[in-house]
């Protein structure tokens, strides 16, 4: 769940004088922004709506498939996406797990932010109707292997202000986003990481 939540983040049908108002935003976000930054907090509850987890931190990406996803607290995790594997590190464990890009990247929420602009290869995307002031949107992955069973993004004047993602356990996680900037100066630096010596790595760097 908490590389779902990696970053760094879908597409409305509004039926009506509003048709495709959603998706209209989406495709604008899409096609209109290279780089972003934001805070953002997340909670997660469990099946029957009890609270499992908070947490707070920090995002950046660059497209395609470049992000840089920082938990503040509680948690003390860093995921880096470098345009061709994922490192996931947890500082509490020392431990960095490594995936490819294609492998983690495809069909997953971050898709919806830092991924290129081919979402609907990886989601079937429908209305997901106007609510909390906010154009939503239904995403589901069509990837058995995604981990989570949809994603609900929630857009505002072009850009999204809120994700919610229902995993294979039944867990619910909802992410707020805040000081949302597009196309910010962002150093490579950003998107590239090393294990700390003597850290334990998952996976292969190559």
């Amino acid at each position: 769940m908490r590389l779902l939540c990696a970053l760094v983040l879908g597409a409305v049908i509004v039926a009506g004088a509003a048709n495709a108002a959603g998706i209209d935003q989406l495709q604008a976000f899409v096609d209109g922004t290279k780089s972003a930054r934001a805070t953002f907090a997340q909670t997660t509850t469990d099946r029957v709506g009890r609270k499992v987890q908070q947490a707070t931190g920090t995002f950046v990406f660059a497209r395609p498939g470049r992000f840089r996803w920082t938990y503040d607290k509680p948690l003390d995790q860093l995921i880096v996406g470098d345009g061709t594997r994922v490192w996931v590190y947890d500082r509490d464990l020392d431990q960095v797990i490594v995936r490819k890009m294609g492998d983690a990247l495809g069909a997953t929420p971050a898709a919806l932010l830092a991924g290129d602009n081919a979402l609907e290869k990886n989601f079937t995307l429908v209305d997901g109707g106007h609510a909390e002031g906010l154009d939503w949107v239904d995403a589901t992955p069509k990837s058995a292997d995604a981990g989570f069973t949809s994603v609900k993004l929630g857009f505002r004047d072009q850009l999204p202000r809120a994700m919610i993602l229902t995993d294979n356990l039944g867990q619910t996680t909802r992410l707020t986003f805040d000081g949302l900037v597009r196309n910010p100066q962002v150093g490579p630096d950003q998107f590239t990481f090393t294990p700390p010596a003597g850290a334990d790595v998952i996976g292969s760097p190559r």
